[in-house]
């Protein structure tokens, strides 16, 4: 699962840049997955057939691209200009080394020094808009002939794995839930189920709608990450979930109202089984529940949540034992649904 994980978080995919991601994923599941087709938009589906047939159609569902930037143009100085691609805040963007396009051009998110700031400036963050990539290009000329506008740009971190079991890497909003879906894939199933991997899930587009359409669950379990704020200084009603605490089940967020029945139901298998859950105390956010629970004629759905601190950052964290806590009540919750 580590190597897994490790290797996701290496490739580079933000929205409508999945590719890499796919690819390396349809190579880690082709001699176990029994069906996989790609859609036109790009989402990944696969069916996975179990030890028996399933009563009920179930689709998990985790999403393939990450946050990032994409260069809107070149200014004369060879600096790029760039927009977000998804959710990000200024604070963890300065200073911060990106690739840039296919060719894996290195550059630096460049912001003035706090020497250079009039003294009412330096508690305030820059204008997001008054940020440029620095790719060490001496002229617009010279820059073009390495990236152009429309390329996209990532965050390049290192995955580490420190103190007691926790794990630092980009992406892992949602690698590491496409990580859970892969070894599903590679393990013995009790039951028939459908996986997605989907794409443009971090601009909001909606894209798991059409794997929907596809595949026509009975019932979907959106497999994710989510905020952690267990930090000194948050208060305890605002930490949202916690490290350590196992997995995270949604009452509600901004896009979706979570069926009461498939709450209440995965905290009673938690229970049963023993397995470590927790519910996300936040109203916050949102995921691809959004458009899945009401596509295709509705579908019954829950979000099942790795948490992680530093979201949407270079340098997002997790826990192994999450990873592990997370992939049973995601297993338990298949079948159960399955079965149904």
């Amino acid at each position: 699962m580590l190597d897994l994980i490790k290797n996701l978080c290496s490739l580079d995919g933000t929205s409508g840049r999945e590719a890499d991601v796919r690819n390396y994923i349809i190579s880690q599941i082709k001699d176990y997955a029994t069906d996989i087709t790609v859609d036109p938009l790009g989402n990944l589906i696969v069916f996975k057939k179990g030890a028996k047939k399933a009563n009920k159609k179930v689709l998990l569902d985790a999403h393939m691209d990450e946050v990032g930037f994409v260069i809107t143009s070149i200014n004369s100085d060879g600096s790029l200009n760039f927009e977000c691609v998804g959710g990000i805040s200024t604070s963890v963007m300065l200073g911060r080394p990106v690739t840039v396009g296919e060719n894996k051009i290195d550059g630096v998110i460049g912001v003035v020094p706090v020497h250079l700031l009039p003294a009412d400036k330096k508690a305030e963050l820059p204008d997001v808009k008054s940020l440029v990539i620095d790719i060490g290009a001496r002229s617009r000329e010279e820059a073009e002939t390495l990236v152009k506008a429309g390329d996209m740009a990532c965050f390049k971190s290192e995955f580490v794995i420190y103190g007691d079991g926790y794990i630092k890497a980009k992406a892992l909003d949602d690698r590491a839930g496409c990580a859970i879906l892969v070894d599903m894939i590679k393990s013995d199933l009790p039951v028939d189920l459908y996986f997605s991997f989907s794409v443009g899930e971090e601009v909001g587009a909606g894209m798991a709608g059409t794997a929907v359409h596809t595949v026509d669950p009975d019932y979907a379990i959106v497999v994710e990450t989510t905020t952690a704020a267990d930090l000194a200084g948050v208060e305890e009603h605002k930490t949202v979930c916690r490290l350590g605490k196992g997995g995270v089940v949604s009452f509600m967020d901004r896009r979706t109202v979570y069926d009461k029945q498939l709450f209440d139901r995965a905290f009673k298998i938690a229970e049963e089984n023993g397995i470590a859950l927790q519910t996300k105390s936040l109203v916050a956010g949102g995921n691809n529940a959004g458009i899945i629970h009401t596509s295709a004629g509705g579908v019954k759905t829950i979000a099942v949540s790795i948490p992680c601190r530093y979201l949407h950052s270079p340098s997002c964290v997790i826990k192994e034992s999450d990873v592990e806590e997370t992939q049973k009540i995601i297993l338990a919750l298949s079948e159960d649904f399955a079965n149904d």
